[in-house]
């Protein structure tokens, strides 16, 4: 009896498996309630505000539909055809692949430019944060309006100055060739403050003893931000690349109090066409039709950018 007592007690005892795997994962076991509690509920709204209605939207584009009662006119993919053939459809996607590559080449080069100049502590620096941040808290429809008096050929700003100079008064707004370079005006001074701030982020957690070893070393400025500056940011400038291109895709609340997407449909974007072409002349099926090739877009463009440009971030 005591060999085996002995025996009993040196053997070691064995642990049910569930009980140590809990006890290497306990972050696990911890947080299953959390997620029993909290996900279904945040599937079911996902499920509802943003599955139902882009399926929704894909059937719908097979139909010819006035949006009341339940479509019966199937004509599979005769919207789609019809969006393409659509001069000013064709002008919306022009448009915004403008404002995709405007919003890269100058205004994130701009942001990078202010937040090189106002990343530092100095005297003032928050004032002049504050004030170019400024157009990115303005809301859009506001920004609009305003930009709107500014560029009336009567009233506004510019007609004021044209007087001052005793020039013709630009109607640039109702000028289909000026139209859109005035809009992209406007996107630029209402956006870059927001990637303004992600830069200057940035810039604050940079390690400052690499930027003044590279000084002591004898690097110019510019040497310092092309070979240290901008390769430590490189996360920050494809983030903020990223807002831009998805951001640029999405451009409707801006557009319609500035242009209503005029003059002849010259400042039109993809979601503005949606609005005027589809939703207010009761034309659900084709509106839907620009939902599908939108969100088709964006999604290629979404995850492509991630897959290919953010995959070490």
């Amino acid at each position: 009896m005591a060999n085996v007592s002995a025996a009993t007690a040196v053997r070691p005892l064995r642990v049910p498996a569930t009980a140590s795997a809990r006890r290497k994962h306990p972050a696990v076991s911890g947080r299953l309630p959390v997620l029993l509690l909290f996900l279904p509920p945040a599937l079911l709204l996902f499920s509802v505000f943003v599955i139902l209605p882009m399926g929704e939207a894909a059937w719908y584009s097979l139909y010819k539909w006035d949006g009341y009662g339940l479509p019966t006119q199937y004509v599979g993919m005769r919207n789609f055809e019809l969006l393409f053939k659509n001069g000013a459809f064709l002008t919306a996607l022009k448009n915004n692949a403008m404002i995709m590559i405007i919003s890269i080449i100058i205004q994130i080069p701009l942001a990078i430019w202010l937040a090189m100049m106002l990343a530092h502590r100095i005297a003032g620096v928050v004032l002049f944060r504050l004030i170019f941040f400024l157009p990115y808290v303005l809301a859009d429809v506001a920004a609009g309006l305003i930009w709107r008096f500014v560029y009336d050929g009567d009233y506004g700003l510019f007609a004021s100055i044209a007087h001052l100079l005793g020039v013709e008064t630009p109607y640039v707004l109702a000028d289909k060739d000026l139209a859109m370079y005035a809009v992209l005006g406007v996107i630029v001074w209402k956006y870059f403050g927001f990637h303004m701030m992600l830069f200057i982020a940035g810039l604050q957690s940079l390690d400052k003893s690499v930027l003044e070893a590279a000084e002591i070393d004898g690097a110019s400025g510019w040497q310092r931000f092309r070979y240290i500056t901008l390769p430590l940011l490189g996360s920050t400038v494809r983030l903020s690349v990223f807002f831009a291109v998805v951001g640029s895709l999405q451009l409707f609340d801006l557009i319609m109090p500035l242009t209503g997407g005029g003059p002849f449909n010259a400042t039109q974007t993809m979601v503005t066409f949606l609005f005027n072409f589809g939703v207010a002349r009761m034309q659900v099926g084709l509106g839907s039709a620009v939902g599908v090739v939108l969100f088709l877009i964006c999604v290629t463009l979404a995850f492509g950018y991630k897959r290919i440009f953010m995959r070490h971030d």
